[in-house]
Parts: C-alpha cells; sequence; structure tokens
C-alpha cells in the first residue's frame, strides 16, 4: 500500500505540473532539484526524502495537504483539549488507496513489489545473489535466445548490485523485470502474501476518520 501511494503521488504531481504548463526545466529550477531528482518523484521512486517532494508539492501549491498528516486528522482528539470540548463536528477525512484500473498497471505494480522485496534479500544476503546468477547461466544456456539480451543485462545488474535499473517505471526496467531471474529467490509463502496483499489493494482501501457516533465499520473499509 506504502509503494502504491507513491506511485499515486508522483502520478498526480506529474500531472499537476502538466495543467500548470510547467516544463521539467522550469520545475527543477524552481524546486532547487535536479531534473533527474524531479523525474523519480514523479515516477514515485521511494528514494528522494520527504523534504524533496514537499518542495514539488510547495511550488504546485499542494503543500497543504501533508497538514492532514502532520495534524493528525484522522486521530480523535484527546479527551481533555478544546477541540474535544468543541460543539463544531469534527472533520470527516477519508483517503482512497487502489492500484490502476487497467489490467497491466496492476501486473507492473504486482512485479514491482516482488522485486522490491528480492532487492531488499539480496542485499543482505550474497548468497541469494550468486542462486540468481546461477539461474541467468541456466536461462542463458536453455532458454529463448530472443530474452539473451535481457538476461546478459542481468547478469551485470547482479554482479553490480545495479539495482536502482530494475526497481524504475521505465519501459526498459519493465522489461527486465519481464525476464527477472530475481523473483526465483523469493520463497513461495512470502509471493504469495505480497500477491494476496496486492490483490486487497485492487478491490481498493479506504481510510477515513469519522464522527464518534459513526458505525465502526465505515472507518476501513474495501
Amino acid at each position: 500500500m506504502e509503494r502504491q501511494l507513491l506511485l499515486q503521488l508522483g502520478d498526480r504531481l506529474k500531472r499537476l505540473r502538466k495543467a500548470q504548463r510547467l516544463g521539467t526545466v522550469e520545475m527543477a529550477a524552481r524546486a532547487g532539484i535536479t531534473r533527474n531528482t524531479l523525474r523519480a518523484v514523479e515516477s514515485g521512486d521511494p528514494g528522494p526524502s520527504i523534504g524533496t517532494y514537499l518542495r514539488v508539492m510547495s511550488v504546485l501549491g499542494v503543500s497543504g495537504e501533508l497538514a492532514l498528516l502532520a495534524g493528525d486528522t484522522l486521530q480523535p482528539a484527546p479527551a481533555d483539549s478544546a477541540a474535544a470540548r468543541s460543539r463544531r463536528a469534527a472533520p470527516v477525512v477519508q483517503v482512497h488507496i487502489s492500484t490502476d484500473d487497467t489490467r497491466h498497471r496492476h501486473q507492473d505494480l504486482q512485479s514491482l513489489a516482488l522485486h522490491e522485496e528480492a532487492v531488499r534479500r539480496a542485499k543482505a544476503d550474497p548468497a541469494l545473489v550468486q542462486r540468481a546468477l546461477d539461474t541467468v547461466t541456466r536461462w542463458l544456456t536453455t532458454g529463448d535466445p530472443r530474452s539473451a539480451s535481457l538476461w546478459l543485462e542481468w547478469r551485470r545488474i547482479l554482479e553490480a548490485g545495479a539495482w536502482r535499473k530494475v526497481l524504475g517505471r521505465t519501459r526498459h526496467a519493465q522489461q527486465l523485470r519481464q525476464a527477472s531471474p530475481l523473483v526465483t529467490i523469493l520463497p513461495e509463502d512470502v509471493r504469495q502474501r505480497i500477491l494476496q496483499q496486492l490483490s486487497e489493494l485492487k478491490k481498493g482501501v479506504l481510510i477515513a476518520s469519522t464522527p464518534p457516533d459513526a458505525d465502526a465499520s465505515e472507518e476501513k473499509r474495501a
């Protein structure tokens, strides 16, 4: 869910920039970041700091929306606070999180989530990297020759630990994930857990604050 939130945020910031007729050069200059960093933000990359995201949001005029998070809007006010004593109805805030409706977007998000977990494990255990390298070698010997160029690139990625190449949202990164030996290192139970989480996210998750007397079942529903 966290990854999908970043993807949705990046997409929204890109749409806002285009709606305001700002090119990437001007936008990056106003935010005080490089164009490459701006591309990372607009692709929902978790690499840039929250401060970087905030600078982009500030230029686009939407930084105030973070007040919903910083102000604990989704949490009930303390019993002895002025907010709790107020007769004014508490604001109702809803955040809807879901994957893209199109099938290929959902499939790519699944692939991305699997690869992020595989990369995390590979960084912690070099033996898993060797397992993936062995798989690449076997595929190069017995697999479809049409995928050989991608497998050769995968071998270089595994040897160099160049993980960012396969965790992006570019067309080439998607092609690499489609020909990936890396997900073979994941235990089956881990794969199924991730796929189940993405299946639930496809239905949509609604996080909402509700008045004190509202039905608790409305606070979170899929």
